[in-house]
């Protein structure tokens, strides 16, 4: 694995990410921010099925994807990017400036496309601004995203990281969906989320001043010692 080929990768997968966002977006803007697809059905399901227990946890899994959290993690992910002091710092620091940019254009997005939210009687919790895409969903990929991308550059050969990676890409997962379940987004609100995070995260890979450079990525081999 080298920088090429992780940009390569990325690139490709953020194309395909922004694209489809943008047709979401624009499906979504010229239904007027109304509900399409499983958008109904799915937060219907979520208010006929809400015991206490569950929201609970719910809403201790949603928190996990905004405030202080996401940042200390995207600091995590850049420490273990880098080999020596100075390049974890770097890698770091290129990390937050990833999603905090990230989050500023998520942030115009949503006063373009001025989605409002579901309901007000259908929320189990409280939420701010328009819809599309979620925050939270963004929030919690974009750092998913970057931490799967440092656990797999710490295992460049294979499954030692695999267990933790899983994890993260659940927990970005679930706290998508958490905001559905909690009624305070649609799905395609999330589903928009996702797909603006895998895109930013793509695009910020494939800059000039991306957080990976090749100091940071392991060689595929271990280096032999010929010396006596």
């Amino acid at each position: 694995m080298n920088r090429k080929e992780v940009a390569e990768l990325a690139g490709s997968a953020g194309l395909g990410a922004w694209a489809a966002f943008a047709v979401l977006a624009m499906v979504v803007g010229g239904r007027a921010g109304g509900p399409l697809w499983l958008d109904h059905g799915l937060l219907t399901w979520a208010v006929a099925h809400r015991p206490e227990t569950a929201v609970a946890v719910m809403r201790g899994v949603t928190s996990t994807g905004t405030g202080v959290v996401p940042y200390l993690l995207a600091t995590l992910a850049g420490a273990l990017m880098g080999r020596t002091a100075r390049q974890r710092w770097q890698a770091a620091a290129r990390c937050l400036a990833c999603l905090g940019l990230g989050q500023l254009l998520r942030y115009g997005v949503m006063e373009l496309v001025h989605r409002p939210r579901p309901p007000h009687r259908d929320w189990a919790t409280h939420a701010g601004g328009w819809a599309f895409p979620s925050g939270h969903a963004t929030t919690a990929a974009l750092t998913a995203g970057m931490l799967i991308i440092a656990l797999a550059l710490r295992a460049p050969r294979g499954g030692a990281a695999l267990p933790g990676r899983i994890a993260v890409a659940c927990w970005g997962l679930l706290v998508g969906l958490t905001r559905i379940y909690l009624g305070v987004h649609w799905f395609t609100d999330v589903t928009g989320g996702w797909l603006f995070a895998i895109g930013w995260l793509g695009t910020c890979l494939c800059a000039p001043s991306a957080f990976l450079d090749d100091t940071t990525i392991p060689s595929a081999e271990p280096m032999e010692d010929h010396a006596p």
